[in-house]
């Protein structure tokens, strides 16, 4: 699934997605009235298309783009473990794991330590749980949304 059909799929499958575009970059927030105030526009999953931020994923590759998603904490440490906290001189946490590989789930290279993952060009072996996780990103940003629109009520 290349970028454009990534973009495409969160798009169509996630009721009150608003999607954003900058710098070639698509960020999608859980914001079903599409009046977010801009310090609550946080997104539950980005797609990056270049290395305008950092260079880990070598996204200079034809067709290569990094697909990052927001977890809970609970799916995050299940998967991984605590969050990495130690980074290396360009700011790049230490997990372990190789940033330019393609299809395969790891800690974000950045936001780890925030829940965050990333896979980097996924394709059939990673799609499931890709679109997993979708599922509950968007879930978890919808709980966020609802309970501060209750909280303002209140």
């Amino acid at each position: 699934m290349n970028a454009d059909e990534m973009t495409d799929h969160i798009r169509s499958t996630f009721a009150g997605t608003r999607v954003l575009e900058a710098g070639g970059d698509v960020f999608f927030l859980y914001d079903p009235d599409g009046d977010l105030p801009p310090e609550r526009q946080l997104p539950f999953a980005t797609i990056v298309t270049a290395d305008n931020y950092d260079r880990v994923s070598d996204l200079t590759r034809p067709g290569v783009y990094r697909l990052n998603i927001g977890l809970t904490k609970a799916t995050y440490t299940a998967l991984f473990g605590a969050p990495p906290t130690r980074r290396d001189e360009r700011g790049v946490l230490d997990t372990g794991f190789d940033y330019a590989r393609q299809d395969l789930v790891m800690p974000h290279p950045h936001y780890a330590s925030q829940y965050w993952v990333c896979v980097v060009a996924p394709i059939a072996e990673t799609l499931d749980a890709v679109r997993s996780m979708l599922v509950e990103a968007h879930g978890f940003a919808a709980r966020k949304h609802a309970n501060h629109a209750r909280r303002a009520k209140a």
